[in-house]
């Protein structure tokens, strides 16, 4: 059967992009959707195979839609992750000229990208929200929308026949996007040694030194943290989980180690997959941090126990 592959659309959207870069089977059907969750939705329904989402940004930080998204529901797992360099163009209708623009549509993302620009050189223009930058090129191109131009992608101005007002209008010049490749539970990427596991933690109780208890799980086996944010659970005001990827993959003595001791202290721990970096970085291991370590101190203590000889 055909593979299918849904993504944050339409046509044109930097998760396009990533899905493009990731490259899936050339006969694999692409199913665009207007929002991570409904993306995330079709999958856990069955209605595709995996779905491509954005989930972190080097200026914003965290996708707080995919976090959540992740965070609560039927299991999914992460199986891949591609980076995607960020460029953001200004366009707008044939026609139209930079002084005629009085409200300008895009992502909340890309607008807090580009508000250094805008200040500077559209300062009284209006922002209006959209589900995605592609999503405001091509209701330019239809003609009914409440904005006079778009912030987008190149590709996105192309495909809908758009001129170009201003190019590179991000704050950040070497601003990059994260994206993953979402699927159900089954086969996980075995190790490759520049690997990445992303967990969701919860707590039992607030208490103080709560995080501390956590992130010790992690610093007492020397396993670095790539990213660690908060996000409120919805259960109660002040009630928040913890979403963290480490370097490291589950079969890794060292992390399924951390992973026990999370298990014992936390309320939840949600595991959402072990999976290659896209930078291809190999994980930094310390002093007495191996697995040959943490299988020589296994080994002695079934030893001590009797339990081998």
């Amino acid at each position: 059967m055909t593979a299918r592959f849904g993504y944050l659309g339409p046509e044109g959207t930097f998760t396009s992009m990533a899905l493009d870069q990731w490259a899936p089977a050339a006969d694999a059907e692409r199913v665009a959707y207007g929002s991570v969750d409904g993306a995330l939705a079709a999958l856990r329904a069955g209605e595709i195979d995996g779905a491509m989402v954005p989930i972190e940004n080097s200026v914003e930080g965290g996708v707080s839609a995919t976090l959540d998204a992740l965070a609560s529901g039927d299991p999914l797992l992460v199986t891949a992750e591609v980076m995607v360099p960020i460029t953001f163009v200004l366009a707008a209708p044939p026609g139209t000229g930079l002084a005629e623009v009085r409200a300008v549509g895009t992502h909340s993302h890309a607008w807090a990208q580009v508000r250094g620009w805008m200040g500077a050189h559209l300062p009284d223009a209006a922002y209006v929200p959209t589900l995605s930058t592609a999503a405001a090129a091509a209701a330019l191109a239809t003609g009914d929308q409440p904005f006079d131009a778009a912030v987008c992608a190149p590709a996105a101005a192309s495909l809908n026949g758009l001129a170009v007002l201003a190019a590179g209008i991000g704050d950040m010049q070497a601003a990059v996007t994260r994206f993953v490749l979402v699927a159900r539970p089954g086969t996980m990427p075995e190790p490759t040694g520049a690997d990445k596991t992303t967990v969701v933690l919860y707590q039992r109780d607030d208490h103080a030194g709560g995080l501390l208890e956590l992130l010790e799980q992690f610093a007492a086996r020397g396993i670095n943290l790539t990213r660690l944010e908060s996000r409120p659970t919805k259960a109660s005001m002040g009630a928040y989980c913890f979403s963290v990827d480490v370097e490291g993959h589950v079969r890794d003595e060292r992390l399924g180690e951390a992973l026990m001791g999370l298990k014992r202290v936390c309320a939840e721990v949600r595991f959402l997959g072990s999976y290659p970096r896209a930078d291809r970085r190999r994980a930094t291991v310390g002093p007495r941090a191996s697995d040959a370590d943490f299988t020589a101190a296994r080994d002695w203590l079934g030893h001590i126990r009797g339990d081998r000889a």
